[in-house]
């Protein structure tokens, strides 16, 4: 088995579930007490999520590659950035670790793609949503057109993330504002949706009830992940 670097924290909600679905993962392939083997850093979300807020992406980078060269020296030999968001600074983190990230938006891309989906939802942070680190490499590595809520649904469900999931919480009315969304991503032409923060499977899992199929990016991110370290 190869050994995982993680980078976590952002939120710790998110990767305490990644954590538990590597582990079931390859328990899963291996059988007995077979568990992952990874090196983990959690970072303090407070000062990232203030760099993410102040458009700071450059002293975001600076940080997880730090963090990231500490994971290479524990004996990783690949990373996985347990968060949507954070892997618009990937590139630089794999320049500063000098080791392959992962990347969460392959992984759903690959899913997509087997699927026969051409334009999917995208639900995510407000960064995630707006900015075109993630829907680009969908649409330029794997012709997959993303598509977004309007003004109100991005601010809504950016709300949700950050002041609820992030927190531990999980209100019932949030679950079905995420139902919402993805209606109004359905109407638009949308054939599926990506849960495209690492939180929101937490409270709307794939699987759920909704107007289109869910692709949750943590899980599949998970699912990549295991298939790299058994080989």
């Amino acid at each position: 088995m190869k050994t995982l670097g993680v980078l976590g924290g952002m939120s710790w909600e998110s990767t305490q579930h990644l954590y538990a679905l590597l582990n079931r993962g390859v328990a899963a392939r291996l059988g007995g007490l077979h568990s992952a083997q990874l090196v983990l850093h959690s970072v303090d979300f407070a000062p990232i999520a203030a760099m993410q807020a102040e458009g700071d992406w450059a002293e975001a980078a600076r940080v997880l590659g730090e963090a990231a060269m500490g994971l290479r020296r524990a004996g990783a030999e690949a990373l996985l950035i347990a968060t949507n968001t954070m892997h618009k600074v990937a590139a630089d983190v794999e320049r500063a670790a000098g080791l392959p990230v992962l990347h969460i938006v392959d992984a759903t891309a690959e899913a997509l793609r087997a699927a026969g989906v051409k334009r999917a939802g995208l639900l995510a942070t407000r960064f995630t949503m707006e900015q075109g680190f993630y829907r680009d490499r969908l649409w330029e590595r794997f012709g997959i057109e993303a598509i977004v809520p309007d003004e109100a649904g991005r601010a809504a469900v950016h709300r949700v993330i950050y002041e609820e999931l992030c927190r531990g919480r999980f209100e019932p009315a949030s679950r079905e504002l995420l139902r919402a969304q993805v209606a109004a991503l359905a109407d638009r032409g949308a054939q599926a949706v990506i849960l495209g923060c690492t939180e929101l499977g937490l409270l709307l899992p794939a699987g759920s009830p909704a107007a289109l199929p869910l692709f949750d990016s943590t899980d599949l991110q998970a699912r990549a992940a295991v298939h790299w370290m058994l080989g």
